[in-house]
């Protein structure tokens, strides 16, 4: 921390003011780099095969780990310990899914394939004006 004394003990206002403004500039850019926005992915689940789809949006998150944002991937998370075959604790995880996706900024988009699941989640963002960003499955940003 700054002093207004110099090393010397002698008074110095110039240099405290300078050195103050740097440690200012440290913790805003410290503050700046630990900011993460939230995203929410958006990939098959069921749509064809499900090993590979949770291996997919495992990439996706990481890719948006890799890009500083905090990913929301449900599909991942939510079907740890809810049956999507059963129509009541699949109802319950898409009113969930919609939830959390209320806490996003953006909703990101893989894949050409768009699921019904996905439809659901991309009209929701679209009704709400949220950013949705279309990527590949090569991590490439569709324009």
């Amino acid at each position: 921390m700054a002093s207004i004394y110099n090393s010397e003990r002698y008074y110095s206002p110039t240099e405290y003011e300078a050195f103050s403004r740097i440690e200012r500039e440290e913790r805003a850019a410290a503050k700046a780099a630990a900011f993460r926005p939230i995203v929410y992915i958006c990939s098959p689940y069921s749509h064809g095969c499900i090993n590979t789809n949770i291996e997919n949006a495992r990439k996706y998150s990481r890719f948006a780990v890799d890009k500083h944002y905090l990913p929301i991937t449900p599909h991942i998370y939510f079907t740890q310990f809810m049956d999507d075959t059963v129509s009541e604790e699949r109802e319950t995880a898409v009113f969930m899914n919609l939830v959390l996706m209320s806490k996003c900024v953006e909703l990101w988009v893989f894949g050409d394939t768009i699921s019904a699941g996905m439809k659901a989640e991309i009209e929701r963002a679209e009704r709400k004006h949220m950013k949705i960003r279309y990527f590949t499955e090569e991590l490439e940003e569709k324009e």
